[in-house]
């Protein structure tokens, strides 16, 4: 099946074409027809399947055509949880529609909210935005949500982590009853069904592909070694292998610029991309990263939504994810769009919990190896009972010399009522002295 045999018109088709895009995939082969029809969709899409398309696609074609917005109002909002997954559907907006005469923006935190007021005054055919962000902007009275056809909820399951439930049905009381909602979501949850109900009872439900179909196509490792060797363990297969490039997750903003720094000690360039940076240093480390001026990103996993990079070749798990999903969504980064890609992931003793979840939920078992000159000791970190009972002799040391400073002080209270003129007269000279040396 081909673009064309989906319904787009020659605008489109011309722009996909200079993009090499050839062939519809699997879940926008399902998914275009229904946006076209007009139906309501759920649709479970894994990173890396085509899903952005499945919706911006079918959106620029049904709305091309329109007579254009009014002054502060939207035709479609894509509501997404990220900045970075903003700008990425933004750009996929602006590239899919770059031969017709549709208008778009991303509004989003982090940036100056003046530039963003302006690009809504004329109105816009389509708007992608993160809640918070939008509803600062409707508060203020700088866009206007009662003229929306298409409401997309992308990366549902991950607005609802991140805590947006509330803003999303905010934003979805502003907007008209009859609108077409498209929702997607790595999985259907029960969370997930619930929030989809809400929009409608008539959504069609469709699947483009399971977690163990996603990770089948990505070569898969996971490396045993100590929390404190996984540094080492990684500027070492960055340097023997090769590696042209690298995406690295850390579970935290801190752990982020440890990992940063020892790489860039070993000579290996490297940016980070966390809640923390400026949205000004987080395009530019991307931009830096798409473009190989910088060999390794280092991200964390909310920053990293929207992250799109062609050929990436390797995705590394400095630290095991806490959420099996989170590990789909991670090594779907590379091995995009048939090409071939491979998944690192190191495992510390204290992380067999987490390699247990990500295989249940693949229902596959990842090979394990020990790289020569990284054998872990298979001891869990401050482990030693040595350590623990100095912690808890100094501990009590600590407590004793507490009481033992609030018997001292109760003492010299006690005896500054009893000997009132001799604690005068000490004052007063302490407060001389501490005259003449401020002098000095």
């Amino acid at each position: 099946m081909s673009f064309k045999e989906l319904g787009l018109s020659d605008p489109i088709l011309r722009s996909l074409e200079d993009l090499k895009h050839s062939e519809p995939s699997e879940i926008q082969k399902q998914a275009i027809p229904i946006v076209l029809s007009g139906k309501n969709l759920m649709a479970a899409a894994q990173t890396g399947t085509g899903k952005t398309g499945s919706f911006v696609l079918p959106m620029i074609e049904l709305l091309q055509n329109q007579a254009k917005p009014y002054r502060k109002h939207v035709h479609a909002l894509v509501l997404t949880p990220t900045r970075e997954l903003a700008a990425q559907v933004r750009e996929n907006v602006y590239t899919y529609g770059k031969f017709t005469s549709i208008t778009s923006a991303a509004i989003f935190g982090g940036a100056k909210i003046f530039p963003q007021k302006s690009k809504l005054k004329k109105g816009l055919d389509i708007l992608v935005a993160t809640p918070g962000r939008l509803l600062d902007l409707h508060n203020q009275k700088s866009v206007k949500l009662n003229q929306i056809q298409i409401l997309v909820l992308d990366e549902a399951d991950h607005m609802l982590d991140m805590g947006f439930i509330h803003d999303i049905k905010k934003i979805i009381s502003l907007t008209p009853p009859n609108r077409q909602n498209l929702l997607f979501s790595a999985t259907f949850s029960p969370e997930i069904k619930k929030l989809a109900q809400s929009l409608g009872t008539d959504l069609v439900e469709i699947a483009a592909d399971s977690p163990n179909s996603t990770v089948n196509a990505i070569k898969q490792i996971v490396y045993k070694v100590d929390k404190n060797q996984k540094s080492s363990l990684l500027s070492h297969l960055i340097h023997s292998e090769q590696w042209p490039q690298a995406l690295v997750f850390s579970r935290t903003k801190h752990g982020s610029e440890k990992i940063a720094k020892k790489l860039n000690a070993a000579d290996i360039q490297t940016a980070t991309i966390h809640g923390d940076k400026t949205q000004g240093a987080r395009t530019r480390a991307l931009r830096e990263f798409k473009e190989k001026d910088v060999r390794v990103l280092v991200a964390t996993d909310v920053a990293a939504r929207g992250i799109d990079i062609s050929n990436l070749p390797y995705v590394v798990n400095f630290d095991m994810p806490t959420y099996p999903n989170d590990y789909i969504h991670r090594i779907g980064r590379t091995g995009r769009a048939g090409r071939e890609g491979t998944a690192i992931s190191f495992l510390s003793i204290d992380e067999q919990k987490f390699l247990r979840g990500i295989e249940e939920l693949i229902d596959s078992k990842i090979p394990q190896k020990i790289e020569e000159g990284f054998k872990p000791s298979n001891k869990p970190e401050n482990s030693s009972g040595q350590k623990r009972s100095k912690g808890k002799k100094f501990g009590f040391q600590k407590r004793q010399a507490a009481k033992k400073g609030k018997a001292d002080f109760k003492k010299s209270t006690t005896g500054s009522k009893k000997k009132p003129s001799q604690n005068k007269k000490r004052g007063s000279k302490a407060k001389t002295r501490w005259k003449k040396g401020k002098g000095t």
